[in-house]
């Protein structure tokens, strides 16, 4: 019993200096370890997962030891994180600890590598405040992430990526109702543009996983998922259009009918971004207190367009 707490208390020892070299960007030294650990304790869940995960970003540090832009460099790095993510998924047994410092270990690297072209730049390329939001909210800094992402979405008003990604970090800073009116504006602007794998709130994973439990997937989830937002109460922080906007609206509505009218485009993706559209025109006549004979002429739309979305959004 003793023999076997003591080789209980070295493994952990070994994982612990192993997570240590990670978080000091020397993987070699963590694999060094973790192999130590495992003639310890072969049979160990946390040492297995570990070694997987270790193994994973050995096989990445070799691709990034051959990309000679900065930039490149640290895209790459938060290219790998979602692939990274669905593998420690698939691998099954978690070792947290040691995500939690290849998690320091690849923001941290993607960020210095940002970093020192941003220290070069006029400090107002959107581009680079957007990359660097991501590595802040990565690393757990989030009240930095909206620092950073506020001055990206002022360089690029109207952006659908940039606002996702705002809306991400206030979420985790807790202004739910800032999250929840710029998740509802950047699936309105472009729902394509928003890359849900790098959203980490509970708040927008939830709502996904809700909707991906429909069946919707991929594009069409994309499209579904701000009129589930509604339906299911999560995006329920609304705002009056400004005039060039509610023009703007009329007019995309105008075109969206008459894609599926003609049949010019994929209707599961046409048809839910037009409903998305409609409950916007609701919610406008409401806030503008407009006539209820033109928010009862946009719910005959949507009747006829689907009966399902319709009875869910008025009962």
């Amino acid at each position: 019993m003793h023999e076997r707490d003591s080789d209980e208390t070295k493994t952990e020892h070994l994982l612990e200096r192993a997570n240590d070299a990670i978080r000091a960007c020397d993987l070699e030294t963590a694999l060094a370890e973790l192999e130590g650990a495992l003639a310890v304790d072969f049979d160990n869940d946390d040492v297995i997962a570990a070694l997987k995960y270790v193994n994973f970003w050995r096989e990445r540090e070799r691709q990034i030891a051959v990309i000679g832009h900065e930039f490149e460099r640290g895209q790459y790095l938060l290219d790998q994180w979602p692939l990274f993510d669905a593998f420690a998924r698939r691998v099954g047994e978690s070792c947290e600890p040691c995500l939690q410092a290849l998690r320091q270990y690849v923001f941290g690297t993607a960020l210095q590598a940002f970093g020192r072209l941003f220290s070069e730049s006029e400090n107002t390329d959107p581009e680079l405040l957007l990359r660097i939001g991501r590595c802040q909210k990565g690393l757990g800094a989030y009240d930095k992430a909206v620092q950073y992402l506020e001055a990206a979405a002022a360089e690029r008003p109207g952006d659908a990526e940039v606002t996702a990604e705002l809306a991400d970090a206030y979420a985790l800073v807790n202004e739910v109702a800032a999250a929840k009116a710029f998740f509802r504006e950047a699936f309105f602007l472009e729902p394509q543009r928003v890359h849900l794998e790098l959203l980490e709130s509970q708040m927008i994973r939830a709502l996904a996983d809700k909707v991906t439990e429909i069946g919707l997937e991929g594009e069409e989830l994309l499209e579904w998922l701000p009129v589930y937002g509604v339906l299911l109460g999560v995006l329920n922080v609304k705002r009056e259009l400004r005039s060039i906007e509610y023009g703007k609206l009329k007019q995309s509505i105008y075109a969206l009918e008459r894609e599926l009218r003609e049949g010019r485009s994929q209707r599961g993706l046409v048809e839910p971004r037009l409903i998305n559209r409609y409950l916007w025109l609701i919610d406008h006549y409401v806030a503008t207190g407009e006539d209820a004979g033109k928010i009862d002429e946009v719910l005959l739309k949507l009747r006829a367009l689907n009966d399902r979305i319709y009875r869910q959004y008025t009962n």
